[in-house]
């Protein structure tokens, strides 16, 4: 059942998180929409009669997504003011975001139909950090497998370069390097060989649109410069190289991509960032029964291996969890970072690797 409060709630939510990521224009547009929204457009009335969970449905940031693209194509001077941090003052903003919601209220509207697809490509640092404490565990080299890809630019990560706390992966004359500030333990200081790439989206996002890409870079905050200039790179590098980025359901995928033949002397891994929750609880109890049964079939020559960059809402931060097969552990933490991927915070190794790494001595001599 809609209700209005925690609706207009989940808006100034989101204003908190965007403060704590030092995005201030974004937290003050979050913070005058809880006050402008009203029904006298479709925009409004349909947020404010919101019959979903407004947090976990990422509400604000798909109404914050259709202002941006506004700002961006240069159709309201007023709210360009607000969202170049030009104008400040509560009562000001408030009042011309209340009309822009009705003068541009169809094209406002079809930006609720779904969740934003932030394909935020700096977030692939807390993956590849998961995957350097697989390969320490099981050796360097991989094929990947990502649900909720969105445009691919996750998939890119065979090509990214990285600065992991002075680890470094990856070419060195990519085009773009991923340095999050590094705090804590560093990662595995291990080699990583990624053989192929493969993802999965309900929705894909296809760059080589431009009305696609726009859509993409207006999800990104106003506030990001560094973030909307790596977003332009990596869609060049996906128009220039291409990505394996299929339609379909994250479930039905991982179930086929399980049972398809592995290469020996490579470990299958799963990896996801920002997707879980979107996900039905039934997509989830498939996967994760699918990933039980494709772990028990593990062997030294072909292991297994989930990554996952998702938000712990209890505890108010993003976690990089690790689970590999051969072995019965659990998901383990072995990273925090930020929602964007802007540092990364490694934690102490949560396994010891020392007895598998002597039985897979041939393999890392080869």
């Amino acid at each position: 059942m809609a209700n209005e409060a925690e609706n207009r709630a989940a808006f100034d939510i989101q204003a908190g998180y965007c403060t704590a990521m030092d995005a201030p224009i974004t937290a003050r547009v979050c913070t005058a929409l809880a006050d402008a929204l009203e029904r006298d457009s479709e925009t409004g009335r349909r947020v404010l009669d919101w019959p979903g969970e407004p947090v976990a449905d990422a509400l604000a940031l798909r109404l914050v997504g259709g202002l941006h693209a506004l700002h961006r194509a240069g159709v309201d001077p007023a709210l360009s003011a607000v969202f170049s941090g030009a104008e400040t003052d509560p009562s000001p903003v408030s009042a011309t975001l209340k009309g822009t919601l009705v003068t541009h209220d169809a094209a406002l509207l079809p930006w609720l139909d779904g969740p934003p697809q932030t394909n935020e490509a700096a977030r692939s640092a807390g993956m590849m950090t998961g995957i350097l404490h697989l390969a320490e565990r099981y050796g360097p080299r991989f094929e990947v497998l990502e649900i909720g890809s969105s445009a691919g630019l996750n998939l890119l990560i065979d090509r990214y370069r990285f600065d992991l706390g002075d680890v470094t992966v990856g070419p060195d004359t990519s085009p773009v390097t991923i340095r999050p500030e590094w705090r804590g333990a560093p990662p595995p200081s291990a080699l990583v060989e990624i053989k192929s790439t493969r993802g999965v989206d309900i929705h894909p996002v296809d760059v080589a649109d431009p009305v696609a890409a726009a859509r993409l870079e207006a999800y990104v905050w106003v506030d990001a410069v560094e973030r909307q200039a790596r977003l332009a790179a990596a869609i060049a590098m996906v128009r220039e190289g291409g990505v394996d980025l299929v339609e379909g359901d994250a479930a039905d995928w991982v179930e086929a991509q399980l049972a398809e033949p592995q290469p020996e002397g490579v470990t299958r891994v799963l990896m996801h960032s920002v997707v879980w929750q979107y996900l039905p609880a039934t997509s989830r109890e498939r996967i994760r029964i699918a990933m039980e049964a494709a772990g028990a079939r593990a062997t030294v020559e072909r292991p297994l291996g989930w990554v996952m960059m998702e938000p712990n809402r209890d505890l108010h931060r993003h976690e990089v969890r690790v689970r590999g097969w051969l072995g019965d552990r659990a998901m383990e933490l072995v990273a925090l970072t930020h929602a964007h991927g802007a540092w990364v915070e490694g934690l102490a190794a949560p396994y010891e690797t020392r007895d598998y790494v002597m039985r897979r001595g041939a393999y890392e001599a080869a």
